[in-house]
């Protein structure tokens, strides 16, 4: 009788430590000295202090702050197209951001990849972004865990989740509660689509318009001769940690920033909604920003309803902060001089809790 093995059942171990073998140096360029040595492979260690220098923060009270986030569908697209370097970088943002919205600093992420069958250049893609978007992050990617799991996942199919933790003086944890009337509400600007709604751009791009991935499309780019489909879909989630945590230190008393809230899916009154006083409501003004093309070219194609975009997409906005009228112009001119295009989007007034249109 044959002997069966491991191989047989379609996983292959001299594969896997070939692509383990491929991992380390994208883990170490996010290090940090605040990342311990720890070579037994069962974890990853990181000090939540340093003794003196640039990484001694001489916590007072610190509260750690855990988010776990995965990409999606858009792993659908990245596997049409052939490139799976940007939903790495889409993994660590979905994380990262929403750590940020408790005014809290990244310091580490885990990953963990599900594969079909060992892969090893398929997964040098995916680390390859995550450390990238670790790197610009200021994050350390301190480990992680692949599965390779036959029959679970069709051939070439892959899944991926994130799991950030960060800390924060308990004194000058983000929760929402200092948000008054007269407050401004600033949206800052998103990079497109960023990882929600993925089911529905789907629906809309190649079942129902009948598009490819590699087919041009005018308008969606600066290239006059337009920009592959493929492309603007992948298009990686904004990282937010750098600028915003700068405005943060910048103003040392929680009587500036008083809320930071994640657009994700549910939108931007669903997401603002969740950071509110039971007492206030946001009066946001539609017309303030600027909407990215890719989000008015989805639309025409499905025809789908106002309602219904504002409700599954960030539609430019990828983040808001709600802060005190007095430091609005300052904090938007210190996020212009970081990188990021902000609007006033709306007001915070007495109400119930609720994020409304203006």
């Amino acid at each position: 009788m044959q002997k069966i093995t491991y191989k047989d059942s379609g996983v292959d171990l001299e594969v896997y430590q070939e692509s383990m073998a491929r991992l380390p140096s994208l883990l170490r360029k996010t290090h940090c000295p605040r990342v311990l040595p720890w070579n037994n492979g069962y974890a990853g260690l990181f000090s939540l202090d340093f003794p003196g220098g640039l990484f001694s923060r001489k916590y007072q009270d610190p509260v750690l702050v855990s988010c776990t986030d995965g990409v999606g569908t858009k792993l659908r697209v990245a596997r049409m197209v052939g490139q799976h370097d940007t939903v790495g970088v889409d993994l660590v943002g979905m994380c990262v951001n929403d750590a940020i919205c408790c005014g809290a600093e990244p310091l580490f992420f885990l990953d963990y990849v599900a594969m079909s069958e060992d892969d090893p250049g398929l997964l040098e893609q995916i680390v390859s972004g995550i450390s990238h978007g670790c790197v610009e992050s200021d994050t350390a990617l301190v480990g992680g865990e692949t599965a390779i799991m036959p029959d679970h996942y069709q051939s070439g199919d892959y899944d991926l989740a994130g799991f950030c933790v960060g800390v924060v003086e308990r004194t000058r944890l983000l929760d929402g509660t200092l948000i008054a009337p007269g407050d401004v509400v600033l949206g800052i600007a998103s990079s497109g689509i960023h990882s929600n709604g993925y089911s529905l751009v789907r629906k809309i791009v190649f079942d129902h318009a009948g598009l490819a991935v590699d087919d041009q499309v005018a308008g969606l780019s600066d290239n006059d001769d337009g920009a592959q489909v493929g492309q603007v879909l992948l298009t990686p989630t904004q990282l937010y940690v750098r600028p915003v945590l700068e405005v943060l230190n910048h103003y040392k008393v929680k009587s500036v920033v008083h809320g930071i809230a994640h657009i994700t899916g549910g939108g931007l009154h669903e997401n603002l909604a969740r950071i509110l006083p039971p007492v206030v409501d946001a009066h946001i003004s539609r017309d303030s920003w600027a909407i990215p093309p890719v989000f008015p070219w989805l639309q025409r194609l499905g025809q789908v309803e106002d309602e219904e975009m504002f409700r599954v997409f960030n539609m430019g906005i990828g983040m808001t902060m709600v802060v005190s009228e007095y430091y609005a112009d300052s904090i938007q001119q210190q996020l212009s001089s970081l990188g990021q295009r902000t609007w006033r989007i709306g007001k915070i007034v007495t109400g119930c809790g609720e994020s409304r249109w203006a």
